[in-house]
């Protein structure tokens, strides 16, 4: 099982928005982590990996085939789920599924022991005779989520699967995407960093349509090894380095000062202390706007 992007460009504007360019991976069974800001193309990219959106050039094959010649045969085993809460609101949950399983075209029998697995699989069993139009933000992903799974997909994308969950549901739901991954092509894409970092075997980071790299997370965090520092400073201080260095967190403490953790080149304070990097710094590093850091 392969999923394969090969040069692929996207322009708007007659050429003059470039959202891709010469964007190229493979991918096997597993999860995949989109990193990246808004506007980096990760939604692009996504939309022509579905069929939604055709590249400029360059193309998509699964296993061998361009996913335009396989037409339908690609779309079944294909699973989606947009980050748009785009759902009939006068619908129930069951309802909805229902519906979703007839436009796939899954058989009666099949569609009604699935719909039932994963109801029970977003915890959303009592609330399966409840209309849409009641469902909290996160109730509504945990449907997305679900009808995204009703064919069984061989290629499941999940844009922002854990936006309005709360920190149990997105354990849960983190989990089960790391368990259906072990005989499916997942792409993830979300802006919570730890969701990522905890069940991704590779990560994707994407800037201005560009790939910047694809690496397993530990490969990504070795990068920052020896840019990441904790300095305790007073109150005074923390608005000027602010306003030089990437600043990934601020903590008072009891003696009066404050715990800054700065990611980047740091070398004002002798009594930095070298700290291991998160993914969250690599991110900051890649994605955030560059600080002017002060000559010495």
């Amino acid at each position: 099982m392969q999923l394969a992007i090969n040069d692929v460009s996207k322009t708007y504007r007659k050429g003059k928005v470039q959202a891709l360019s010469h964007f190229s991976a493979q991918l096997t069974p597993g999860v995949y982590g989109f990193l990246g800001p808004n506007g980096a193309g990760k939604s692009t990219l996504m939309n022509i990996i579905t069929c939604n959106l055709r590249a400029s050039s360059g193309n998509v094959r699964y296993n061998g085939t361009d996913i335009y010649k396989l037409g339908r045969d690609y779309l079944r085993i294909l699973g989606y789920m947009p980050q748009q809460q785009g759902l009939y609101e006068d619908f129930t949950a069951q309802q909805f599924l229902w519906y979703m399983a007839a436009l796939k075209g899954i058989p009666t029998k099949q569609a009604k022991q699935k719909i039932e697995e994963l109801l029970e699989l977003v915890n959303l069993r009592d609330k399966a005779g409840q209309k849409l139009g009641g469902f909290s933000g996160g109730m509504k992903q945990r449907v997305l989520i679900a009808q995204g799974l009703l064919n069984d997909p061989e290629v499941l994308i999940l844009d922002e699967p854990t936006a309005g969950l709360d920190p149990k549901e997105r354990v849960h739901i983190r989990n089960f995407i790391s368990e259906i991954a072990l005989d499916k092509i997942v792409l993830l894409a979300t802006h919570v960093v730890s969701d990522i970092e905890c069940i991704a075997k590779q990560l994707i980071l994407i800037k201005k349509g560009t790939l910047l790299m694809m690496d397993s997370p530990d490969k990504v965090l070795e990068q920052m090894n020896g840019k990441v520092h904790l300095v305790h400073v007073p109150p005074e201080k923390v608005k000027p380095l602010s306003s030089r260095y990437l600043v990934s967190n601020l903590i008072g403490e009891p003696d009066g000062r404050v715990a800054m953790r700065i990611v980047g080149e740091y070398p004002e304070e002798a009594s930095a202390e070298e700290i291991p990097p998160v993914l969250e710094d690599v991110y900051l590093s890649l994605f955030e706007e560059e600080k002017a850091v002060a000559q010495i």
